[in-house]
């Protein structure tokens, strides 16, 4: 019996043990929020740039049908725009627009907080998703150069 018990107590884990794969456990937890949270910011950085050529493309399309550019203003389901969008961009991170400045055209993003990890993710972004960020914390793609 006592030779059971000693093998018995040979194959078990200790508690020193138990705690070590324990803090392991958390320190591989605690890195993963880390690293999903920037994850988090990247995608809604690509949703805002994504949203930005769909309206561009609506934009495009608009001028095409009609000949003239769509009213500036902010782009809502009751815009002209709203015809030519199969899904609406709806977004709680800022509001889309249409802005007309120096006798160019633009589809325009302004960030609800310009502190939001996302608005550092488009800044990085800006040359390879053609916007560009304005004095007046709006980022803008160009629909119509100046004349």
């Amino acid at each position: 019996m006592k030779q059971w018990l000693k093998k018995r107590k040979g194959r078990g884990f200790t508690l020193v043990e138990l705690l070590i794969v324990i803090v392991i456990i958390g320190i591989l937890a605690g890195s993963l929020l880390l690293v999903m949270g920037s994850g988090t910011d990247k995608a809604n950085a690509t949703k805002v740039v994504s949203d930005t050529r769909t309206l561009k493309a609506a934009s495009l399309m608009f001028f095409a049908d009609k000949d003239v550019w769509p009213d500036a203003g902010d782009i809502d389901e009751e815009h002209d725009l709203a015809a030519y969008l199969d899904r609406f961009p709806t977004t709680n991170l800022g509001v889309y627009s249409i802005v007309s400045e120096d006798g160019a055209i633009y589809i325009g993003f302004t960030p609800n907080n310009m502190n939001d990890g996302y608005v550092a993710r488009l800044v990085d972004m800006e040359a390879d998703s053609g916007l560009e960020q304005s004095g007046d914390n709006r980022f803008l793609s160009v629909l119509k150069k100046k004349n």
